[in-house]
């Protein structure tokens, strides 16, 4: 009897566990310490990442041996509306090699090894951490098999201007996307040159008066 009660004790506290460990969630670090988190194939000798903002760069990682390599003039962004950039310098077999656009960091990190590399992965499929609104995109949570990343993306770029928030869930074991879920949108900006522009509708539907209208004079008694 009171190995049944241990074994059944001991499978509630794992149940319970499982279950906080599947819903706890963690909001997204900055966009430079995501990028830290990148653990490339072991193929490659070393690399540094490089942080460039208005044309002077920042070492922000390095790993493996010193590099000398040429300074990019344009790299990639995680966030759409950055000015600056990042790129990768590598070292491959001897050779310097350079990643400067989504596509390639994509191939540069390879096999996803933590949450982090699953937001850098769809950063290629339009997906970012918002770091102006992690409650709603820029968090995440994990279990045994799957993350779940909760990610923004610009799905509109004309009038309105607008955000949507999504959770997508990653296998760990092959870094495939098994479910999006909309969760709506959460930016919706209009400007004055809109022409949907709510405002400037409310005020089109008030009568103006017509200029070609003759103006009527008062009969006389």
């Amino acid at each position: 009897m009171i190995k049944i009660t241990l074994r059944l004790a001991t499978l509630t506290l794992l149940l319970f566990s499982a279950l906080g460990y599947a819903q706890e969630k963690k909001k997204f670090s900055s966009i430079p310490n995501i990028l830290q988190k990148i653990s490339p194939d072991d193929r490659v000798d070393s690399w540094v990442l490089v942080y460039n903002s208005y044309g002077k760069g920042e070492e922000i990682k390095t790993s493996g041996g010193k590099l000398s390599y040429t300074p990019q003039f344009s790299g990639f962004n995680l966030f759409p509306s950055e000015d600056s950039f990042y790129y990768i310098a590598y070292s491959l077999g001897g050779k310097i090699n350079y990643v400067i656009d989504v596509e390639a960091l994509k191939k540069f990190v390879g096999k996803i090894d933590n949450p982090q590399e699953a937001a850098i992965i769809l950063t290629a499929d339009g997906y970012m951490v918002d770091e102006e609104f992690k409650d709603l995109a820029g968090n995440y949570h994990e279990d045994q098999s799957n993350y779940y990343l909760d990610l923004g993306k610009v799905t509109s770029k004309e009038c309105p201007y607008q955000k949507t928030h999504y959770t997508l869930t990653v296998n760990k074991s092959n870094g495939l996307v098994t479910n999006v879920k909309d969760n709506g949108t959460y930016i919706e900006l209009y400007n004055k040159k809109c022409a949907n522009n709510p405002r400037l509708l409310k005020v089109e539907k008030k009568e103006e008066p017509k200029k070609d209208e003759p103006k009527k004079t008062p009969k006389r008694r």
